[in-house]
């Protein structure tokens, strides 16, 4: 079974973020992927800043990373880049641990003014880490995600639209078992 692993990098338990990884979690396992999910913000903090490489935590949500065959990264822009808790934890994925998996960078924001954020902040980051078959990224607006009454998310049709078309590049190519 293809394996697959979502990190989010927000810092924020409740951004508006977890609306669209929530979609792509919920197509990935439609389509037969494992997936496992690393919330960057449930892990230990002190760990994080201190590069605690010997972290349980860490060590765990970084075997999940080693293990999948395709990455999803998702961000927030924080000043026109990934948020500072995303390099945290690309700073403790060992060198080349990106290496052989199709990765798909996913970002949101407030404006299209930080849609090359993907190209010249994100991916950069993405391919030191050995990633050598990056998807074209998607990049969300902020008001395509509306958190609802019962706070589940709704997104708008072009970005399901988007995002379905996102997954299926990613797991193209990719040999996908289905478990019986």
């Amino acid at each position: 079974m293809t394996k697959a692993v979502v990190i989010t990098g927000s810092p924020k338990k409740t951004s508006r973020l977890n609306g669209p990884v929530e979609y792509v979690i919920a197509d990935l396992e439609l389509k037969g992927c494992d997936v496992s999910h690393v919330v960057v913000a449930d892990l230990p903090a002190e760990d994080l800043l201190y590069a605690n490489f010997t972290s349980d935590a860490i060590i765990h949500a970084t075997q999940q990373v080693k293990d999948a065959d395709v990455v999803v990264v998702a961000t927030q822009v924080y000043k026109a880049s990934y948020t500072g808790v995303l390099k945290c934890f690309l700073d403790l994925v060992p060198e080349r641990g990106l290496a052989g998996k199709k990765v798909l960078p996913l970002a949101m924001g407030g404006t299209t003014a930080h849609l090359l954020m993907l190209e010249f902040s994100l991916k950069p980051v993405l391919s030191v880490l050995g990633a050598n078959a990056i998807e074209q990224g998607v990049f969300i607006q902020d008001k395509q995600v509306v958190r609802t009454e019962d706070n589940s998310f709704e997104l708008g049709e072009d970005c399901k639209l988007r995002l379905d078309q996102a997954v299926e590049g990613l797991l193209e190519g990719v040999t996908i078992e289905q478990v019986v």
